[in-house]
C-alpha cells in the first residue's frame, strides 16, 4: 500500500507537469499577443506622431516659402530704386516720391522708403508724417549709427529686425549701400536707402495669421553662436516641443521657424483605447478556442496515463527476462569432483563445438579442443582449485573444428549440494573479441605515438617555414614580433638592461628590380642577407622583415663605437659591387641606430630606429645616422604638422595671398603672382616654407595648387568687378600636380580667358631626364589657352634645354641673380645675357626679389619686361590688394618713370 500511495503522488506531480505541457501554446499564444499587442499600439501611435509631423513640415513650408518670397519680393523692388539713385545721384524728391509709390503700390508690406546721402536724410517717400526726418544724419543717432556704418563697410545690403517703430507696430528695416561711378570711372559711395517693411502685413500675407491654420509657430532669430534669441512671433515653449524647425537666412543673421500642431503630438485618448479595445477582443477570440483545447487534451492524456501505468508493469517484467537472456551469452558448467562429472548448457556447447545432439559433455570434450601451449598451465589451474577448495580462475585457448582460435576466460566457484556433494560451479565467455581489441589499442598506440612525432616534426618545420622568410631563410617580421616580446619581458624586468636596434635598408634595390628583374632583385637579397650574417655580433638577432628591409637587435653589450663601427662596416660591405648575369649591381645602405637610454619599450625603440633611418635617406643615402632627441622632437614636430596641414585642408585654412608684377617701363600692374599660404588658427599666416616640405611628403601639394588657382580665378573677377582689370594671375605647379591626369579636365570646367592664366614650373620640376613624360601635359596646357613660366632660372634644375623643349612664354629669373645687381658688374652681364636669350626666343623676362629703385632701372635699362619683389610690394592679403591697387601709391616711390608714363598712371 505505501508503494502504491509513493507511485499515485509521483503519478499526480507527472500528470500537473503534462497539463501544464497541454495549455503551453496557449500561454506562449499570450505572450506573442502581447507582445504584438504592444508593438502594434507603439507602431500605431508612431505612425500618428510621423503624419502629424509631416501634416505640419507642409504647413510650415507653405508659411516659409510665402514669408520669404514676400521679404525677397520687397528687396528686389527696393534694390530697383536703389539702382536708379546710382544713375541719378542728384535725384530730387518728386522724382524720389513718384518711385516710392510705385515700390508701395507693388509692395504694400512697405511702410517707407528714405534714402540719405553721406548717411544724411534727404529724400522720403512719403514725405507726409515723415518731414522731421529731412535732415536727420544716421552717424548722430545711437540707434543707427552701427547698422547704417555696417551697410557702408560691407557693401551689401543689411536687413534688421524685428524692430519697435516709432509709428506703431514692428517692421523690418532693409538697408542698402549707393554707389555712383564719377567722370574719372572710380566708384564712389553715394549714401543708403532703408526701407522699413511691417511685419503684421508680412504674416498675414504669408498666412501666419489665419484662424484655420492648425498649426502653432514661433518664430526667434539666432546668435552668431546658434542660440535663439526670445521669440518674437509666438511662444517659446514651442522651442520646447520637438517642434518642425526650418530656417529662413537674412544676410548676416537667420530667422528660425518652428511649429508644432495646435492639438499637441499625442494621439486622442478615445482613438487610442478604442484600438486597444479592438487588440484585446482579438486576442480573447484567438485565446479562447486553445484555452478549451487545452483542457481537452488534458482530460485525453489522464485517460492514457492510467492505461500507460498497467502496460509499464508487464514492461518491468518483460525487461528482467530480456537482462536475463542477454546475459545468458556466456557458458555454464557444473563439475561434480566426486563422480568427475561435467554438465555443460547449449552456450558452453556452442563454445567448444560440442554437437548439441550428444546426450552428455564431457571433461575430454574440453581437453581435446584446448589449445596445446595452453593445455598443460589450465589443468594445473583447474587441478589446484579442485585440490584447495578454492576459487577457480583461468584463461586459456581453444581451437575449433575450423581451425580458428577462440579465447575463453574461466571462472568458478567450490560448494557442496544438498546431498553433501563437493561440486565446482563456474561460467565460461568468449573474450576473443576483447584479446583482439586490445591488440588492435596496443598496435593503435603505436602507430600514433609514431604519427605524433612525424606531425611534430612537421609542426617544426612550418613554424620555423611561418617564422622565416623563404628566399634569405632569416627569421621573419613574425619572428622579430616574438623576439621583440621575450625582449620586452626583459627590459621590464631588468630596467638597466640595454638593448641597440639597426635598421637597415638597401638603396637603389629599386632601381635593379625594376631594370634588371625579380631574379637580380633575390640575388641582391641574398648577397645583403649573407653580408649581414657575416658582419654581425655573435649574440645579435637579424631578420628581414619585408621587401628590402633587414633588423638586427643587439642585447646591448658593446659600446657606442663598436655600434657605430658595425654600422659603418655593414655600409661598406653593402656598397661593393655584384655581378649578376655580366651587369655590376651596385647598391648601398642607409642604417638607422637606436640604443636604450632611458625606459623606452623595444617597440618605442624600433620606432627610434626607422626615424634614424628616415634622417638617413632624407641626408643622401648610403649613410648611418644615430637616433637623438633632437630626431624625436622632429619626428614629432611632423607628424603634429601633418596631422594639421590635413585638418587644415579640411577646415579650408590655406589660402592664396598676391604679389603684384609690374611693366618696367610704365611701373603699371600686369599681373599677379598667387602665393600659398597657410592661415593657421594659433600662429597666424604661414608661408610655404613652414609646411611645403611635409605637404610633398602627404601627397597632398597637388591639393594645395588647386585651392591656389581657384581663388587667384576669383581674385582676378573681383577686381575686374571693382574696375581693375589684372590681364594674367600666375600661380605656381608641382610636379605632383602637372602630373594629375585629371588637371586638363578639372581646367576644361573653369572659366578663364587665354592668356590670362600662367602656371609657373617650380624648380623642383626637370624637363633632362625622368620627368620628360611631363611634356605631353604641358603642351595640353597650352592648348587650353594657360601660359607656360619657367621658374628661378639660374638656381634650379632648368637650362637651356628646358628652353628649347618647352618655348615658355615667360621666364623668371631668380631673386639670388638680382640681389648683388647693383654692386656687380659680372652679375649685370649674367643677367643680360639671360634677357638676351630669352628675347631671342621670344620669350618675356620676369625679374623676382626687386628689392630697391636701383635694380628696377638697372633691369629695364637691361630690356626685362616686367619686375617683381618688394621694391613694390610684398604678397597682400585678398582684402589688401584691393587697396594697394586702387592707391596706387608705389608710383611715389620711384623717379625714373617717364613724363608720358607718370601722366597716364
Amino acid at each position: 500500500m505505501a508503494t502504491t500511495g509513493k507511485g499515485a503522488r509521483a503519478g499526480n506531480a507527472e500528470f500537473s507537469q503534462t497539463a501544464l505541457f497541454h495549455y503551453l501554446p496557449a500561454l506562449v499564444a499570450l505572450a506573442a499577443l502581447l507582445v504584438v499587442g504592444f508593438f502594434a499600439d507603439w507602431q500605431r501611435q508612431k505612425n500618428e506622431y510621423n503624419n502629424l509631423r509631416n501634416v505640419t513640415s507642409e504647413q510650415l513650408g507653405l508659411i516659409k516659402a510665402k514669408l520669404d518670397a514676400n521679404i525677397s519680393g520687397n528687396l528686389k523692388l527696393v534694390q530697383g530704386l536703389v539702382g536708379t539713385l546710382e544713375t541719378e545721384p542728384d535725384m530730387a524728391q518728386p522724382r524720389f516720391a513718384e518711385l516710392g509709390w510705385r515700390i508701395m503700390r507693388r509692395a504694400p508690406q512697405i511702410r517707407n522708403v528714405a534714402a540719405a546721402r553721406g548717411f544724411v536724410v534727404n529724400l522720403v517717400y512719403p514725405l507726409q508724417g515723415n518731414e522731421k526726418v529731412i535732415g536727420l544724419d544716421y552717424r548722430n543717432v545711437p540707434q543707427q549709427k552701427e547698422a547704417a556704418l555696417r551697410v557702408r563697410f560691407s557693401a551689401r545690403p543689411i536687413v534688421t529686425g524685428p524692430v519697435n517703430l516709432v509709428q506703431g507696430g514692428t517692421g523690418l528695416i532693409a538697408r542698402f549701400p549707393v554707389y555712383f561711378d564719377t567722370a574719372s570711372g572710380v566708384q564712389r559711395f553715394w549714401g543708403i536707402v532703408s526701407a522699413v517693411m511691417d511685419l503684421e502685413k508680412l504674416y498675414r500675407d504669408s498666412g501666419l495669421s489665419s484662424q484655420s491654420l492648425p498649426i502653432r509657430v514661433a518664430i526667434a532669430s539666432e546668435m552668431p553662436d546658434g542660440r535663439l534669441n526670445p521669440a518674437f512671433y509666438g511662444e517659446d515653449e514651442i522651442f520646447r516641443q520637438r517642434p518642425v524647425v526650418m530656417r529662413i537666412k537674412l544676410g548676416h543673421e537667420d530667422w528660425q521657424l518652428s511649429a508644432i500642431p495646435k492639438a499637441g503630438w499625442e494621439m486622442p485618448r478615445s482613438d487610442l483605447w478604442q484600438f486597444r479595445a479592438v487588440l484585446l477582443s482579438g486576442g480573447i477570440l484567438i485565446l479562447a478556442p486553445m484555452l478549451w483545447a487545452g483542457r481537452l487534451m488534458q482530460e485525453r492524456e489522464r485517460n492514457i496515463r492510467t492505461l500507460q501505468d498497467r502496460e509499464d508493469e508487464l514492461t518491468a517484467l518483460s525487461h528482467r527476462l530480456q537482462v536475463a537472456l542477454e546475459t545468458s551469452k556466456i557458458g555454464i558448467w557444473e563439475y561434480d569432483i566426486a563422480t568427475n562429472g561435467l554438465i555443460w548448457d547449449d552456450r558452453m556447447r556452442d563454445l567448444y563445438g560440442v554437437d548439441p545432439s550428444k546426450p552428455v559433455a564431457g571433461y575430454e570434450d574440453w581437453a581435446s579442443v584446448l589449445h596445446p601451449d595452453d593445455f598443460e598451465k589450465a589443468e594445473q589451474e583447474f587441478a589446484a582449485a579442485k585440490a584447495n577448495d578454492d576459487q577457480y580462475e583461468s584463461k586459456f585457448r581453444v581451437i575449433s573444428s575450423s581451425g580458428a582460435i577462440r579465447h575463453i576466460r574461466a571462472i568458478g566457484a567450490p560448494y557442496r549440494d544438498s546431498k553433501g556433494h563437493k561440486k565446482i560451479v563456474g561460467v565460461n565467455w568468449d573474450v576473443t573479441a576483447d584479446i583482439h581489441l586490445q591488440d588492435d589499442l596496443r598496435t593503435a598506440k603505436l602507430q600514433a605515438e609514431l604519427q605524433n612525432i612525424e606531425l611534430e616534426q612537421a609542426r617544426m618545420r612550418m613554424e620555423s617555414a611561418a617564422l622565416h622568410d623563404a628566399l634569405t631563410g632569416l627569421p621573419n617580421r613574425r619572428y622579430l614580433d616574438q623576439i621583440m616580446v621575450e625582449r620586452e619581458r626583459v627590459v621590464t624586468d631588468v630596467k638597466e638592461a640595454s638593448v641597440t636596434i639597426l635598421h637597415i635598408d638597401l638603396d637603389r634595390f629599386k632601381d635593379i628590380n625594376d631594370t634588371l628583374g625579380h631574379a637580380a632583385g633575390d640575388v641582391i637579397l641574398k648577397h645583403a642577407a649573407a653580408v649581414l650574417r657575416e658582419n654581425i655580433f655573435p649574440d645579435d638577432f637579424l631578420a628581414r622583415i619585408g621587401g628590402d628591409e633587414f633588423v638586427i637587435i643587439s642585447n646591448g653589450t658593446h659600446d657606442e663605437e663598436e655600434y657605430g663601427a658595425l654600422a659603418a662596416r655593414l655600409v661598406e660591405a653593402m656598397s661593393r659591387p655584384i655581378d649578376f648575369e655580366g651587369h655590376e649591381c651596385r647598391v648601398g645602405a642607409s642604417i638607422g641606430l637606436a640604443s636604450r637610454s632611458n625606459d623606452d619599450g623595444i617597440d618605442q625603440l624600433l620606432i627610434n630606429a626607422d626615424i634614424a633611418l628616415y634622417e638617413a635617406k632624407r641626408r643622401g643615402r648610403n649613410r648611418v645616422e644615430r637616433f637623438t632627441d633632437t630626431l624625436r622632437h622632429v619626428a614629432i614636430n611632423t607628424k603634429r604638422t601633418a596631422d594639421e596641414i590635413l585638418r587644415g585642408l579640411e577646415q579650408n585654412e590655406f589660402v592664396a595671398w598676391y604679389q603684384p608684377q609690374f611693366d618696367a617701363q610704365t611701373l603699371e600692374i600686369v599681373g599677379l603672382e598667387a602665393l600659398a599660404r597657410w592661415d593657421h588658427p594659433s600662429k597666424g599666416i604661414l608661408g610655404p616654407d613652414s609646411f611645403l616640405r611635409i605637404a610633398e611628403n602627404l601627397k597632398v601639394v597637388a591639393s594645395i595648387d588647386e585651392i591656389v588657382l581657384q581663388q587667384a580665378l576669383m581674385q582676378r573677377y573681383r577686381l575686374a568687378a571693382s574696375g581693375f582689370h589684372i590681364p594674367k594671375v600666375s600661380v605656381n605647379i608641382s610636379a605632383q600636380r602637372l602630373a594629375d591626369e585629371s588637371l586638363v579636365n578639372k581646367l576644361k570646367q573653369l572659366t578663364f580667358q587665354p592668356g590670362s592664366l600662367s602656371f609657373e614650373l617650380l624648380e623642383s620640376i626637370s624637363f633632362d631626364g625622368d620627368d620628360e613624360e611631363l611634356i605631353p601635359q604641358i603642351e595640353k596646357l597650352k592648348e587650353l589657352g594657360v601660359d607656360i613660366e619657367i621658374d628661378d632660372f639660374g638656381t634650379g634644375y632648368a637650362s637651356i634645354v628646358t628652353l628649347l623643349k618647352l618655348t615658355p612664354r615667360r621666364l623668371k629669373i631668380d631673386r639670388q641673380l638680382i640681389r648683388p645687381l647693383s654692386e656687380s658688374l659680372a652679375q649685370r652681364q649674367l643677367v643680360s645675357s639671360i634677357i638676351e636669350i630669352g628675347k631671342a626666343r621670344g620669350i618675356e623676362i620676369v625679374a623676382e626679389g626687386v628689392e630697391t629703385s636701383a635694380h628696377a632701372e638697372i633691369l629695364r635699362d637691361l630690356g626685362c619686361d616686367t619686375l617683381q619683389g618688394y621694391a613694390f610690394a610684398p604678397a597682400l592679403s585678398p582684402t589688401d590688394i584691393l587697396t594697394f591697387v586702387r592707391e596706387r601709391k608705389w608710383f611715389d616711390r620711384f623717379d625714373f618713370v617717364s613724363a608720358k608714363s607718370a601722366q597716364s598712371a
